[in-house]
C-alpha cells in the first residue's frame, strides 16, 4: 500500500513558508504522494451534502488555489507523486485545465495524479458558471475533452457544453497516453465514470468495511461495462485525527491495514494542523513508523 498525504493548503499555515517546508520534509522522507483539495471561494451558504459531514472552513478561511499550491509543490519536490483529492471539474474551463495539467505533468517530469469529481455546493459551481443540476454530464465531457487535447495530435470535440477544433495542444503530458485520471464519488453515475473514462477511483470518508462494500458495487459497474477490474486503481482519503493517534501507532498501522485487506492499494493521510511542527511531527510518526510497518505486512 502506498501512502501519501494532503499539504498544508488552508489557515495560519496557508503560506509559501508552510506548504513548501512540508512539501520538501514529504518528499525528502519517502512519503509516496502530495495532495490538494481543491475550492476556490466559499459562498456564506451551501446546498447540498458535504461527504464528509459538515464542512470544515468558515467562509473567510485562507485556502490555496489547488492548482497553484499543486505546482509549487512540484517545484521543490523530486519522487513524490502529486495530486488533488479532488480537482471540481466545474471550476475551470476544459481547455484551460487540460493545459493546466499538463503543464504540471511536464514540471514534475510526470508525477501527477489527477484525481477529479463533479462537486457538491451548489453556490460555489453556480458562481464559477458550472450547471449544478447537469454537472455529470458536464463533467463527462471535462474529461472527454482533456483526452482530446492531451492524446490527438489535431484537437477537436463536439459537446453538449464545449466543443473545439483545429486547434494545437502542446506540450502534450509526459505520462502516456495521460495523467491518470482518479474519479471520486460512489453514486452510480461516479461509478460509471469510473469504469468509462477513469483510470483509478478515489473514495473519501468510508470505514473499511464501507470501503470493501463500495469497492464490490464498483467491481459490478466493471463488469457490466466490459472493464477488467484489476485496471481500476483504488485509493481513500483517510482522516488521520488526533483521537486515533492518541491510541498509538499500531492503531493507526491496523485500521490502514484493514483497508489493504479490501482492496485499497493508496491512501492519502488527512492531518492538516494549524501548527507545522505538529504536521512535521505526524509526519515522522507516518514515514519512520507506520509507512514501513504497513510494507513489511
Amino acid at each position: 500500500m502506498d501512502l501519501g498525504c494532503h499539504l498544508p493548503t488552508q489557515g495560519p499555515l496557508a503560506t509559501r513558508e508552510a506548504l513548501l517546508t512540508f512539501a520538501r520534509e514529504a518528499d525528502t522522507r519517502g512519503l509516496a504522494s502530495l495532495w490538494v483539495s481543491d475550492h476556490v471561494i466559499f459562498p456564506r451558504t451551501a446546498t447540498g451534502n458535504y461527504p464528509g459531514g459538515r464542512f470544515p472552513h468558515p467562509p473567510d478561511k485562507p485556502y490555496l488555489e489547488a492548482v497553484i499550491a499543486l505546482t509549487a509543490a512540484a517545484a521543490v519536490t523530486t519522487r513524490a507523486r502529486i495530486g488533488a483529492s479532488v480537482f471540481i471539474l466545474g471550476h475551470r474551463h476544459p481547455v484551460v485545465m487540460a493545459k493546466m495539467l499538463t503543464s504540471i505533468d511536464a514540471l514534475s517530469n510526470g508525477r501527477l495524479i489527477c484525481g477529479v469529481g463533479v462537486g457538491w455546493w451548489k453556490e460555489e459551481l453556480e458562481i464559477l458558471g458550472a450547471p449544478f443540476h447537469k454537472r455529470g454530464r458536464h463533467a463527462d465531457e471535462c474529461l472527454k475533452a482533456f483526452k482530446a487535447l492531451w492524446t490527438q495530435d489535431n484537437p477537436s470535440f463536439e459537446g453538449e457544453f464545449f466543443r473545439f477544433r483545429d486547434v494545437g495542444f502542446a506540450p502534450k503530458p509526459v505520462q502516456q497516453p495521460h495523467p491518470p485520471l482518479w474519479v471520486g464519488g460512489d453514486s452510480a453515475g461516479a461509478f460509471r465514470r469510473v469504469v468509462t473514462l477513469g483510470d483509478g477511483w478515489h473514495a473519501t470518508s468510508k470505514t473499511p468495511a464501507q470501503f470493501g462494500e463500495a469497492a464490490q458495487r464498483l467491481g459490478r459497474a466493471a463488469e457490466a461495462a466490459g472493464r477488467s477490474f484489476d485496471t481500476i486503481e483504488l485509493s481513500l482519503r483517510f482522516g488521520l485525527t488526533d483521537e486515533l493517534l492518541a491510541k498509538g501507532p499500531q492503531a493507526v498501522i491496523d485500521t490502514l491495514a484493514a483497508y489493504a485487506r479490501v482492496g485499497c492499494r493508496h491512501i492519502v493521510l488527512e492531518f492538516r494542523r494549524d501548527d507545522l511542527a505538529r504536521m512535521l511531527e505526524i509526519l515522522g510518526l507516518v514515514t519512520s513508523t507506520v509507512q514501513p510497518a504497513l510494507a513489511a505486512a
